[in-house]
């Protein structure tokens, strides 16, 4: 599936085989994500995608080809099932080095910086580094929802909002990252909020255990309200002015804010309440993505049913399906309530 225009509606083409890097891998994508940060790939957004472009970069599949110089001590073999963080690392670097490969200085990423993943097979640089093995267990539909937004949920509330017991949360954006985020925080036993201007994704955020809060203007009031003067943490889900800016003004003092939505254009300078950031102490904190190394403790609670991913998924479209569906990606409430997946 590719754009030659931003914007313009994406097209099935025959395009040739990528080629392997040395060190790299070449994966026969089984299944793959429909994600904002796609949309925001195919409207310009991210300086790094030139065109003609295939986007695409939530995948799981089988390995098709290994590099002339990954090692064969690595354990890695044609036909393995894996999937990939969307942040490849370069592994060099001083934040490689000191085991932050999410914030590499030289990152890749399938689907932004080379062709991504809405096609049948999808490059993946410095294979012994990036390659995820995938349980048994997990279904290529069930790991592709891992892909960025589960994943990159899960690093946001188990790491950088540092959530405790007792503590409360609200998420708003109600989407894919949004109900991943939620099933974390109910799973360990928190009081969560789901906020969202979508009956469908209020009702979906209910259902995984949130209390539903109404989005837009005075979202952040009613969480005061029902929370009792405020919440511990505060997660930007969807990625708006108007959402971080309600996040943060939903805290509690010395409360944190992450903010996991990307911000582009006029967002990306979004005013904040820097009185209240001030005065109360608060902390406002980013998250991008997770590491491969952070992989195997996710996975393992996926595996032993801890969360249940494969319950995001809301639909799963073909890929002459995916123009009308990355279309509604820019619309409050258009793309559904969940997640997307495309079987390859």
């Amino acid at each position: 599936m590719q754009f030659t225009e931003f914007g313009a509606a994406p097209e099935l083409a025959d395009v040739p085989e990528p080629v392997c890097p040395p060190r790299g891998a070449v994966i026969r994508v089984r299944a793959t994500g429909l994600c904002r940060s796609d949309w925001h790939g195919w409207m310009g957004h991210d300086a790094s995608i030139s065109l003609p472009h295939v986007p695409g970069h939530e995948f799981a599949g089988e390995v098709a080809e290994l590099g002339s110089e990954v090692s064969g001590e690595s354990g890695w073999q044609v036909g393995d099932r894996v999937t990939a963080p969307f942040i490849c690392a370069c592994g060099r670097c001083d934040e490689c080095r000191s085991g932050n490969e999410q914030v590499c200085d030289a990152q890749s990423q399938p689907g932004f910086t080379h062709w991504g993943s809405f096609a049948e097979l999808v490059v993946v640089d410095e294979a012994e580094l990036n390659l995820i093995r995938l349980p048994d267990s997990l279904g290529f539909v069930e790991a592709a929802s891992l892909g960025c937004r589960f994943a990159t949920a899960y690093r946001a509330i188990v790491s950088r909002s540092r959530l405790a017991p007792g503590e409360q949360i609200a998420v708003h954006g109600c989407g894919g990252v949004g109900l991943s985020a939620i099933m974390i925080a109910v799973a360990a036993g928190l009081r969560v909020y789901g906020v969202d201007v979508s009956d469908a994704a209020l009702a979906a955020a209910e259902k995984l255990g949130a209390i539903p809060v109404r989005g837009g203007e005075g979202a952040a009031e009613r969480i005061l309200e029902a929370s009792g003067g405020g919440v511990d943490v505060s997660v930007d889900a969807f990625g708006s002015s108007e959402t971080s800016f309600a996040s943060v003004r939903s805290l509690k003092k010395r409360g944190r804010h992450v903010q996991i939505g990307l911000m582009f254009g006029d967002s990306a300078l979004a005013a904040m309440p820097m009185d209240a950031v001030i005065a109360g102490e608060l902390e406002i904190l980013g998250s991008h993505g997770m590491a491969a190394h952070e992989y195997p403790s996710m996975l393992g609670a996926v595996a032993s049913g801890d969360f249940r991913p494969i319950e995001l998924v809301g639909q799963r479209i073909t890929l002459d399906e995916v123009p009308e569906a990355l279309a509604a990606m820019g619309t409050a409430g258009g793309a559904g309530s969940g997640m997307t997946v495309v079987e390859v």
